[in-house]
């Protein structure tokens, strides 16, 4: 069946090309599509062209059709192109014609339309809500192991103390600025398409203001062939937002597998959160990190494979844009069990609390030493030359006491004024 059937076949070849995979992909939209049918015909029925009568039947049916999807029991069969067209073949199989009144005053353009949008509003939620726990465990970690130092490098060499604390909660407070692109995207995909059908309006007196209520949409696209232009260009912000957030936890994963390794040997994990060797009886492999960190690289690719998709594609409809779903719907899935992933395991964390102890790391303090005779009378440039003279000749001793006030810092995280700012991030969302 074809919303668009007109009493002649096509090839099979052109179905399966052009039909490809999307009946898999529809089932995540289902009931989103349910939700947009159920809206759209209550305005039907709101400006008479549903009867009272008709708008009971088919808010029985559609609420059936839900209960099938809620318990995995609808199917989009290779008979269907799509689920609007399972959604209106089940509807007309109940109802008769009444069921084929349901597509009036819209089009397959602005069903799929609604459907992202309604499917995006609620998996944006459900990743700032991981996000939200995953940084309250991040200044949990943060408080717990203020005092413990952490070499600092730069251009992985040693440089300066750092501590776990720091460590932590510089991840968390990138979250924030993640937060910050989640929360524009939330409010892209927060306005609602319906009703501009194909993309130019129709000449059906349909109250848009309605079905933006209805839905519970922040806003209306007002303009129908704008509506139409945020097919791709929506998907897009989304998938920059969740890059954001995907490098954070890239270059996190990246920090732990380094300090999980022999050479630093920073953190742990407990056994069973590691991997091992088919040959090397003695390996503990951080493949979950690993596996982060590559699946949170494919998502930052994912801005650039929806910007070839769509970019110089003229206003209106085009085919191309149906490919959009083959790569969101999957990298958010995947951005979710890279969140749930990442708190569960950081949860078992294992810190090493002696590492400045070696020798190795007493370079780390000499800029503590410089900074302690510039305080004591000597100038910065003097002070400088006398601690590199005593690294180059061999006799620096370190004083391992680090002196940090500023917040920010070592011993000033501010930790209250990340909660805050994140507390902030998150009521400007809501």
């Amino acid at each position: 069946m074809k919303l668009w059937d007109k009493g002649f076949s096509t090839d099979k070849k052109i179905d399966l090309f052009t039909v490809g995979n999307d009946r898999e992909l529809d089932l995540v939209l289902a009931k989103y599509d349910v939700q947009g049918s159920l809206a759209h015909a209550r305005m039907l029925h709101k400006i008479g062209l549903l009867s009272d009568a008709e708008i009971g039947d088919v808010e029985r049916e559609l609420s059936r059709i839900t209960s099938l999807i809620a318990s995995g029991e609808f199917v989009i069969e290779d008979t269907f192109e799509d689920v609007h067209s399972k959604v209106e073949f089940l509807l007309t199989e109940k109802l008769g014609d009444t069921g084929k009144k349901i597509h009036t005053a819209r089009s397959r353009n602005d069903q799929v339309l609604v459907d992202v949008h309604l499917y995006l509003r609620e998996e944006l939620k459900e990743i700032r809500n991981m996000m939200l726990d995953f940084f309250d465990l991040l200044l949990d970690l943060a408080e717990a192991n203020k005092e413990v130092l952490l070499p600092g490098y730069t251009h992985l060499q040693v440089a300066m103390p750092s501590s776990f604390g720091m460590w932590f909660s510089a991840y968390a407070e990138s979250l924030i600025d993640d937060m910050y692109l989640l929360n524009a995207a939330y409010r892209v995909a927060d306005q609602n398409p319906l009703g501009s059908a194909a993309g130019y309006g129709s000449s059906f007196p349909i109250d848009r203001d309605h079905t933006t209520s209805s839905l519970g949409f922040g806003a209306l696209k007002i303009n129908s062939v704008a509506a139409q232009m945020s097919r791709g260009k929506t998907e897009r912000t989304v998938a920059f937002a969740m890059s954001s957030l995907a490098g954070t936890l890239s270059k996190f994963a990246m920090d732990i597998c380094m300090y999980m390794s022999q050479n630093f040997g920073f953190v742990s994990f407990p056994d069973e959160l590691t991997t091992g060797s088919s040959i090397m009886p003695h390996k503990k492999n951080p493949d979950v990190f690993e596996l982060i960190r590559g699946k949170c690289n494919k998502i930052q690719a994912l801005p650039y494979e929806l910007t070839l998709i769509i970019n110089n594609l003229p206003s209106g409809y085009h085919r191309d844009l149906q490919l959009l779903k083959e790569g969101l719907i999957p990298g958010i899935q995947t951005m979710k069990s890279c969140l749930e992933m990442f708190t569960f395991s950081l949860k078992t964390i294992r810190i090493n609390s002696n590492i400045t102890d070696q020798k190795i790391y007493d370079y780390l303090f000499t800029v503590e030493e410089v900074n302690r005779l510039v305080q004591e009378g000597t100038p910065f440039r003097d002070a400088y030359k006398i601690v590199g003279g005593k690294v180059m000749e061999g006799s620096f001793m370190p004083d391992k006491k680090v002196m940090h006030t500023h917040v920010g810092s070592i011993g000033n995280l501010g930790l209250d004024r990340i909660r805050s700012k994140m507390d902030k991030a998150n009521a400007d969302h809501n």
